[in-house]
C-alpha cells in the first residue's frame, strides 16, 4: 500500500487532484539488446511507483520523493540545461522533452512513492511514466503509447546520460496482466500472448541485493558501445553499408556474416555480439514455450540468459551472481536471472507458488551466510503479474 495520498495532504493541506500508478517491470528473456534493436519479453508486476499531484498555476515544478531527502524545484519553461545530479534529473528530462512536443502552462506539485527497494525493476522509467502521466493531465495534453514511451526513453538518454532502450517504458505500457510481452524493437511491433491454461502456476519473485548502483556511473553505456562497436566493425569487415556510429545496431548485421568475422573482433565485442544473437534466439524459443504452457523449458531459457549475462554481457556483481548461482539451485524456482542492468540492483525469478516460503527462506540464508553485512539491506518480495500504465 502507498501512503502517497497522505503524505502529499499533510504536506499541501489539502486533497490531491489524482494519484497515478506505473508498474515496475521484470524482463524474463531479452537482456541487453533492446538498445541494439533486439528482441525482448517482460511483463509488469503489481508493484511500482505512486505519485500524487495538484497544479502549480505558476508554472512550477515542486516535487517530492519518500525515498529522497529534499524537495526539488524548476520552472517548465525554465529547466536546468544539465543534469544536477539528484533523483530528479529524470524528471528535469521528462519535462524538457515534452514541453518541446507541447506547449505547458500549469505546474504542477507531487510526490512520489516506490513499494520496493531501488535498483533493477525500472524505477527510473515508472517514476518518469508517472511524472509525464500527471504533467500531461494537469496541461490537456493527451499522449498515446508511442509518445509516452519515446518520451521517457528521450529524458534517460538525453538528459541523464543513460543508453537505455526502449524496454524499460515498453513494458510498462504495454504489458497486461497474465500475458506475455513479446516486442522487436527492429520495428517496435509488439503482441500480447495469454498465458495458456496449461501453463504450471507461478509467481514473481524479486531477490534485492542489499546495494544500490546508478546506470549512468556503472559500465552499462560502456557495453553498449561495445555492441555497437562490433555491430560497425563488423559492417566495416564485410564491406556492407554503414552510417553514423550511434546509428548502427547489432540487428543490422545478419548472423551469418556475424560467424564470418567475429574471430577479427576485439575479445569484448565478440562476447558482447554473442549475447545478443544468443538472446534474441532465446527470446523466440521463450515465446514458443510460453504459447505452449512449458514453464520448465522457459524457465531454462531465463537460466541461460543469466548464464550468458554473466560470461557473455560480462555483468553482474559478487553478490548478484551468487543470487544467480542460489537460485540455479533452489527447488521451486523454474528459472531466473539478472534483473536490470545486472550491476548491483536485484535478480528475479519465476518461481512454484507453493514452494514460495520455502524459497524464500533458502536464498536468504545461503545470502546472509556468503555475505553477512548485507543483513538487513538485503530484501525479496513475490509478486504477480499486472497491467501497464492507464492512458
Amino acid at each position: 500500500m502507498s501512503y502517497v495520498s497522505e503524505a502529499f495532504e499533510k504536506l499541501y493541506k489539502r486533497a490531491p487532484d489524482g494519484v497515478l500508478f506505473t508498474p515496475y517491470r521484470v524482463c524474463p528473456l531479452g537482456a541487453h539488446v533492446d538498445h541494439n534493436l533486439g528482441k525482448i519479453s517482460g511483463f509488469a508486476i503489481n508493484k511500482g511507483i505512486h505519485i500524487a499531484y495538484g497544479p502549480k498555476m505558476n508554472g512550477v515544478v515542486e516535487i517530492s520523493s519518500l525515498q529522497f531527502e529534499g524537495r526539488a524545484q524548476w520552472h517548465i519553461n525554465s529547466v536546468p540545461d544539465v543534469k544536477q545530479n539528484d533523483w530528479a534529473d529524470h524528471l528535469r528530462g521528462a519535462t524538457i522533452a515534452l514541453s518541446k512536443r507541447y506547449p505547458l502552462r500549469v505546474g504542477i506539485c507531487a510526490i512520489v512513492d516506490g513499494e520496493l527497494p531501488i535498483g533493477g525493476l525500472s524505477s527510473s522509467a515508472a517514476v518518469i511514466i508517472s511524472f509525464l502521466s500527471a504533467l500531461c493531465r494537469l496541461n490537456g495534453v493527451s499522449l498515446n503509447a508511442e509518445e509516452l514511451i519515446s518520451l521517457a526513453k528521450s529524458a534517460e538518454n538525453h538528459y541523464v546520460g543513460v543508453a537505455c532502450g526502449r524496454l524499460d517504458q515498453s513494458c510498462e505500457v504495454y504489458c497486461r496482466k497474465d500475458n506475455l510481452l513479446y516486442m522487436d524493437f527492429k520495428d517496435n511491433s509488439f503482441e500480447l500472448i495469454e498465458k495458456n491454461p496449461n501453463c504450471k502456476p507461478f509467481k514473481i519473485a524479486v531477490f534485492f541485493s542489499g546495494l544500490e548502483r546508478s546506470l549512468a556511473a556503472s559500465g552499462f553505456n560502456m557495453r553498449v558501445d561495445e555492441a555497437r562497436s562490433a555491430a560497425y566493425s563488423i559492417l566495416a569487415y564485410a564491406g556492407l553499408e554503414y552510417g553514423k556510429f550511434e546509428e548502427t545496431n547489432l540487428r543490422d548485421v545478419p548472423f551469418e556474416v556475424f560467424e564470418q568475422y567475429k574471430d577479427r573482433l576485439p575479445v569484448n565485442f565478440a562476447k558482447r555480439a554473442t549475447h545478443f544473437y544468443s538472446e534474441c534466439q532465446r527470446v523466440e524459443n521463450g515465446v514458443k514455450a510460453w504459447k505452449n504452457g512449458d514453464m520448465d523449458l522457459f524457465g531454462s531459457l531465463i537460466f541461460e540468459s543469466g548464464r550468458s549475462s554473466i560470461e557473455n554481457w560480462e555483468t553482474g556483481s559478487p553478490e548478484l551472481i551468487k543470487l544467480y548461482s542460489i537460485m540455479t539451485k533452489t527447488d521451486g524456482i523454474y528459472g531466473g536471472r539478472f534483473s536490470g542492468a545486472g550491476f548491483k540492483g536485484c535478480t528475479m525469478a519465476m518461481i512454484n507458488p507453493d514452494k514460495a516460503e520455502d524459497i524464500l527462506e533458502k536464498v536468504e540464508a545461503e545470502y546472509i551466510s556468503a555475505f553477512p553485512h548485507l543483513k538487513g539491506k538485503y530484501s525479496a518480495y513475490i509478486c504477480d503479474t499486472d497491467n501497464g500504465v492507464k492512458l
